[in-house]
């Protein structure tokens, strides 16, 4: 989602002029998005990120190759939104990972920062949202499905 709003642009040029760059003169690019397909949970785990607790987020590898677009990419920025498109903070990818569902462990599902940290819940809360996006393609989850497991750090505000 390429959004262009007033808060995202606010945001990014804040950002650069935090490092002594310019929009004019920068070579770094972003995207803006929002987690999550409800409002509920797009507005908390943005929360969770800008306190620091969220650090980590899975996605559906299937859903890349279908809708034919990239991977995150190590390095790559984002401005994560509210749901209303309202930017909260800006991250940093810092490690991308495809591995089967059924191979996540347990420190990821820390580093993702949702409900009680456990590997336990993150499988559930996963395994429902994997299955409610597979339901539109009418595709069947499975644990041994690939999934997108992205590392990333705050980097804005500090």
């Amino acid at each position: 989602m390429a959004l262009l709003n007033e808060s995202i642009k606010k945001m990014w040029e804040a950002y650069l002029k935090s490092i002594d760059e310019s929009v004019k003169e920068t070579q770094k690019i972003y995207d803006a998005w929002h987690f999550c397909n409800d409002e509920k949970n797009a507005n908390a785990l943005a929360d969770l990120v800008k306190k620091r607790i969220k650090q980590a987020t899975t996605s559906l590898f299937y859903l890349y190759e279908l809708e034919e677009e990239p991977l995150p990419e190590k390095g790559q920025y984002s401005i994560i939104l509210d749901w209303n498109g309202t930017s909260q903070c800006i991250i940093r990818s810092t490690s991308i990972e495809v591995l089967p569902f059924n191979e996540v462990t347990e420190t990821f599902a820390k580093e993702e920062g949702e409900g009680d940290q456990s590997l336990e819940y993150w499988k559930k809360v996963h395994k429902v949202a994997f299955e409610n996006e597979l339901m539109s393609v009418e595709k069947d989850f499975s644990e041994d499905m690939l999934v997108v497991c992205e590392k990333f750090q705050v980097v804005y505000p500090k």
